[in-house]
């Protein structure tokens, strides 16, 4: 009967499919958290955490702390960025401070002054495809 733009995640949480907008020439000053994507053209100073995407477009700011699953950036960011999946910068972005991702995208011309830590990159060696790196034993007549 009536239609919702809602989903429910695997935590039971609602999600909403519409995008959050924070438009050029707004500034907030606080905490955001929300279940759904984002897209920042102004700015935010303070803490954003979201299970959705945040896009930040060119004249959008966040300084604080970022806990996401994915962002794309063309404006700037100062403090802390957590995502655990893939951070893309395009090549107007300036980001500054500590970034811990699980992928990172980098254009040419980005500004990328951070210390990076990557999450779930590095993959445990098997036994198997260790014993096959193992040194070659020469065996020499005798």
């Amino acid at each position: 009967m009536f239609s919702s733009d809602q989903k429910k995640t695997k935590l039971g949480m609602e999600t909403s499919s519409q995008q959050n907008v924070i438009a050029q020439g707004t500034k907030i000053i606080g905490d955001v958290i929300s279940s759904g994507p984002f897209r920042i053209d102004g700015s935010i100073e303070g803490n954003v955490k979201t299970t959705g995407k945040v896009v930040v477009g060119k004249t959008g700011a966040i300084k604080g702390t970022l806990h996401g699953e994915n962002a794309d950036f063309e404006g700037r960011f100062s403090g802390k960025l957590i995502l655990s999946g893939t951070l893309s910068l395009k090549s107007t972005a300036q980001i500054d401070g500590e970034v811990q991702v699980n992928k990172l995208a980098v254009e040419p011309g980005a500004n990328f002054n951070a210390i990076c830590s990557m999450k779930g990159a590095v993959k445990p060696l098997s036994h198997e495809s260790a014993k096959r790196q193992e040194p070659i034993k020469e065996e020499r007549p005798a």
